[in-house]
């Protein structure tokens, strides 16, 4: 499937649907069911940091690092409706903030050796070029800088449940591209395996420090009815989180 048909079906996508996500999948959230940045703490002190957030959507994890005195924030995004949503909120706060319209795969007139940390919630995934993409962040990134990412886990996208049993749909060694309907639109996508990203991060440099596919408390925790996804959840991970740096 070529990466420009991909590209335009998911910008028209996100650009249909911004306000239908507005303040969904943002920190400290993680992504379906995961521990989040207030348990993990993965960000540290960010006060006076440089930090630049590939597919910022409508700006709340943003703000969540402005709040923790942040000093610059940068926002790419391949959707304008989302940067102007983010625009809008972030300045009901009186919050500025850098936002760029373009793709993760495009050279965007972000500086190079700039950012003290790169992130992403739950947008990584939408690559097309995963090596080209973390090369980029990793020329965004000072030496020693940090990139964090979370996405949707693999195995969330292999398995089924069916009678409180679980059942794989698919193999978990499949990444071929696939459009997947939502909202009544179209959307592609590609299941990744967990050693995909690996390969790619250390082809690009970077050293791991963290890798972390942990379902929430409560939810390991429920007993008596549950739904699927909740089911699903307390078997396997629904997402994942990479720490790594800049070496």
């Amino acid at each position: 499937m070529k990466q420009k048909n991909i590209l335009e079906t998911n910008k028209s996508y996100w650009n249909e649907n911004a306000d239908s996500w507005f303040g969904v999948t943002a920190l400290p959230q993680y992504g379906v069911q995961m521990i989040t940045e207030d348990e993990l703490q993965l960000f540290g002190d960010v006060t006076g940091k440089t930090m630049l957030e590939i597919g910022c959507g409508s700006g709340h994890s943003i703000k969540y690092h402005k709040d923790r005195g942040a000093h610059e924030l940068w926002g790419l995004d391949i959707s304008q409706n989302q940067l102007d949503n983010a625009k809008d909120y972030l300045s009901s706060f009186d919050y500025d903030s850098k936002l760029l319209c373009a793709s993760m795969e495009e050279n965007s007139h972000i500086p190079k050796d700039y950012f003290d940390v790169v992130y992403s919630i739950y947008a990584i995934g939408w690559a097309t070029d995963l090596d080209l993409v973390f090369n980029n962040i990793y020329s965004y990134l000072k030496e020693g800088g940090q990139f964090i990412f979370s996405w949707k886990h693999p195995l969330h996208g292999c398995v089924t449940t069916e009678d409180n049993q679980l059942l794989f749909k698919k193999s978990y060694f499949d990444e071929t591209w696939f459009t997947q309907v939502v909202d009544d639109m179209d959307m592609i996508l590609s299941n990744r395996k967990i050693s995909t990203y690996v390969n790619a991060l250390a082809k690009a440099g970077f050293i791991i420090e963290e890798m972390i596919e942990q379902t929430d408390k409560k939810t390991l925790s429920e007993i008596g009815d549950m739904t699927d996804r909740s089911f699903k959840a307390q078997h396997l991970p629904l997402s994942f989180v990479f720490k790594v740096r800049k070496g």
